[in-house]
């Protein structure tokens, strides 16, 4: 199979249209046409089927698009992933964030204070391995260990944020499952915090109605102290409640917690910026889990 035909396939099946297939490829109808006939002749099987003046696929057509497309996909960002990794090259670290966004923000933000000369990337995207510096949830976190050329593990408890109403005042501690017909709210983009937590849930017996998904801790802080719900809110990454409209709760299911794995890769000549940040980025998440005892 050659790489145009595999192109020209997948156009006319997403278009179901030899012709505007042609002209959007650029490229005569017959010879697209000639190329899809080519590729079912190797096959051994109908890929397309006419109907009117259009086209529709096959069974085997439909399995061959659901297969091949994300392999194409892939094969384009090749080169993007290659550019990317040359960058790693320069004196960029490049961080991906899946864990404690605001919390690496603030290491970022105070770093930068002492060394301006380095450039940090920060990036967000649970697919991405193309990095120097790793912050995620260990649970959920595919990279294989062998990988790593260096890791810290820090772990970080989970409580509840209630509103400062009377049915939670008084109280130091909660149980999963008296919360179970509450309303919750949940940062948006913490999506390994939300499996951990319905996780959770689920082992308590029910899951969470989430009817709200804010931007930022801030967002999910005004959420409860508005009464509209309540969430779950970790410990230091988050930050300390700066509102006596908020009650923290620690949650006596235990353990309710969850690891936070900050790893790096050696993936330049000279890892002495990666290995820099590493260690103050380790030291910064150190610090604050004391704070939050």
């Amino acid at each position: 199979m050659e790489h145009a035909q595999l192109r020209y396939f997948l156009e006319a099946a997403r278009l179901q249209h030899i012709t505007r297939a042609a002209e959007l490829l650029h490229v005569a109808q017959p010879a697209l046409t000639q190329a899809i006939h080519r590729l079912e002749a190797e096959l051994e099987l109908p890929l397309f089927a006419p109907k009117g003046r259009n086209i529709v696929l096959t069974p085997y057509g439909e399995y061959f698009y659901k297969k091949l497309q994300p392999l194409m996909q892939s094969l384009d960002d090749l080169p993007r992933e290659l550019r990317t990794m040359a960058r790693l090259e320069d004196a960029a670290v490049h961080i991906n964030v899946l864990a404690a966004p605001s919390l690496v923000a603030e290491a970022v933000a105070e770093y930068r204070g002492i060394d301006d000369s380095v450039r940090i990337e920060v990036h967000q995207n649970e697919q991405h391995d193309l990095f120097d510096i790793g912050v995620a949830t260990r649970t959920f976190f595919q990279q294989p260990e062998q990988e790593m050329d260096g890791s810290f593990v820090c772990t970080e408890d989970i409580c509840l944020a209630v509103p400062d109403i009377p049915r939670f005042q008084g109280k130091k501690t909660v149980a999963l499952k008296d919360v179970r017909h509450e309303n919750f709210v949940s940062q948006e983009c913490s999506r390994q915090l939300r499996s951990i937590c319905e996780r959770y849930c689920a082992s308590a017996g029910f899951s969470p109605n989430i009817i709200f998904e804010g931007d930022s801790p801030s967002a999910v802080k005004n959420m409860v102290s508005a009464g509209i719900g309540v969430g779950f809110w970790p410990r230091f990454s988050w930050g300390r409640m700066d509102t006596d409209r908020v009650l923290l709760l620690e949650i006596e299911d235990p353990p309710f917690s969850r690891d936070i794995l900050v790893t790096y890769k050696k993936n330049k000549q000279d890892n002495t910026k990666v290995e820099a940040f590493f260690g103050f980025l380790t030291g910064y998440f150190r610090n604050a889990s004391c704070r939050s005892r």
